[in-house]
């Protein structure tokens, strides 16, 4: 009758080779993993410093367009004759969190890339009535609102235009849905009857899942 064992250095050079593929398929994973943690943190230096190079290239455009310009004392200008300089609605400056960023006009994606950008069916800086609505980015785009829960009720923000240079002070803060709804039912981009201002920007940091934010009103006889 035929042996029918399998000699052991045959079984041996099986396990071998089983291991050295074993190795192999380990290896190629690993290297992989390396390459994949390189890719995500590439990506993230990016999105957190990246990002931030673009819209500074933004920002100094902008501002020497509009900077120039700037006026301390209010004029009236009719509806039909205002201007968005290059797009450039105002110069907002938060001294609390040290903001000094050129607002432009949009809240698209591509705006909001270059600045902080201003709701286009809010009121603007100059007009004697309603809420002018401005949206930023918390983290990325140069995290113009970045510290934006730290305003406190009673802190100064400033926009200067073209048209004047407006002041605010902070009356609250609040948290929202992604959908700005407040809990009594109103959207924080209602319009008010007086002057005012509101911020919004993503909450918590890193996360769209919520929105902060800040309601200010615009201070009697600020603009000198």
């Amino acid at each position: 009758m035929a042996d029918v064992r399998v000699e052991p250095r045959t079984l041996g050079g099986d396990r071998q080779r089983r291991r050295g593929w074993l190795r192999i398929v380990l290896r190629t994973i690993g290297i992989g993993c390396i390459l994949a943690a390189f890719a995500i943190a590439g990506y993230l230096v990016w999105q957190q410093y990246g990002t931030s190079l673009t819209t500074k290239r933004w920002q100094s455009d902008l501002r020497s367009g509009l900077e120039a310009h700037v006026r301390r004392d209010p004029v009236s200008v009719p509806a039909e004759t205002v201007r968005i300089r290059r797009g450039a609605v105002a110069i907002l400056t938060i001294p609390r969190i040290d903001v000094d960023v050129v607002v432009v006009e949009g809240t698209d994606t591509d705006d909001l890339k270059k600045g902080p950008g201003h709701y286009e069916d809010s009121a603007y800086p100059w007009d004697d009535t309603g809420k002018v609505a401005i949206a930023g980015h918390r983290t990325t785009y140069g995290a113009p609102f970045f510290s934006l829960d730290k305003l406190r009720p009673g802190d100064a923000i400033e926009l200067a235009t073209e048209y004047g240079t407006f002041e605010y002070e902070v009356t609250r803060l609040a948290i929202t849905p992604p959908t700005g709804i407040l809990i009594s039912g109103a959207s924080v981009l209602d319009d008010t009857r007086r002057p005012s201002l509101v911020l919004t920007t993503c909450n918590p940091r890193y996360s769209a899942a919520q929105r902060l934010i800040v309601f200010a009103e615009r201070v009697e006889g600020s603009a000198t």
